[in-house]
């Protein structure tokens, strides 16, 4: 499984969610001017710092590119189950 199904956990998404993704990341894509390559490495170098300070569950992360008015953002959604010091973190839900 690659870090972009991972990362969008399409593996359990209808096509028809997938589809409006994919069309959502190039409409994105054709507005910053970022290369598909430079987006991917931008999501593995936050889920790199984020790791060495928490240990995440990334079969429920997720990360997804979504623009407004005049900008774009990423926005990541990471559930962290412990720190590295091994000290376990309350669910607030």
């Amino acid at each position: 499984m690659s870090l972009w199904d991972r990362l969008f956990g399409s593996r359990n998404q209808a096509s028809g969610a997938v589809a409006k993704e994919r069309l959502q990341l190039v409409l994105v894509h054709d507005r910053v001017k970022l290369s598909p390559e430079l987006i991917e490495t931008l999501k593995s170098e936050i889920i790199a710092v984020i790791t060495k300070h928490v240990q995440i569950d990334e079969q429920h992360m997720e990360i997804e590119l979504t623009h407004g008015k005049g900008f774009q953002k990423l926005r990541a959604d990471i559930p962290i189950l412990a720190s590295r010091d091994g000290v376990a973190t309350r669910r607030m839900h």
